[in-house]
């Protein structure tokens, strides 16, 4: 068995109002898809920006692989005004890579000169996922993949997921507390 490219052991944060998320125990293997659950406020979106360390936390540790951000709604979201080629060519310049345009990706998103604002939600994750991968991360975090998505189109972004053959930790709803699902 390979070692794990995300581990949290007992993460969790607390605050003077109380616990946000706790006790988060998580080994994520290259390739393997781990869906957190739970009801809104249950802090899900907390504990996945705190598995790409964007979000501090107050127990437990934390090892991971190089993470990048799928959409994460309030956070990590395409500007709507822009187009799918502008997000793309503005991801490789910040990234300082030449690697041109490929309409051949497998998560290729409408046409080039889409408008991020016209763009459907299941092509709203697909842009952030490809954006996400330019990064070449060990671990990919998606929060929400069940918002806004039929079932069917939920089941063809966990198929995108299964094609990317990263890690990948997703975020939807469910359950009556935090869990991990897999």
């Amino acid at each position: 068995m390979k070692a794990a490219v995300l581990r949290a052991e007992g993460l969790g944060l607390r605050t003077r109002r109380g616990w946000v998320f706790r006790d988060l125990d998580l080994a994520v293997q290259p390739g393997e898809l781990v869906t957190l659950t739970g009801p809104a406020g249950g802090g899900r979106t907390s504990a996945l920006l705190a598995l790409g360390g964007r979000f501090r936390t107050t127990h437990g540790s934390l090892t991971s692989g190089r993470t990048a951000f799928g959409l994460v709604p309030g956070v990590n979201e395409p500007e709507p005004p822009l187009t799918v080629a502008e997000h793309v060519g503005e991801r490789l310049r910040l990234l300082g890579l030449t690697r041109p345009w490929h309409r051949s990706h497998p998560l290729v998103v409408g046409e080039s000169g889409d408008l991020v604002r016209d763009l459907a939600p299941l092509d709203r994750h697909r842009l952030m996922i490809k954006l996400a991968l330019l990064e070449d991360p060990d671990v990919l975090l998606v929060d929400d993949i069940d918002v806004g998505l039929t079932p069917a189109e939920t089941q063809t972004l966990l198929s995108d997921f299964a094609a990317t053959g990263r890690a990948v930790v997703a975020v939807r709803r469910g359950g009556s507390a935090l869990g991990v699902e897999r």
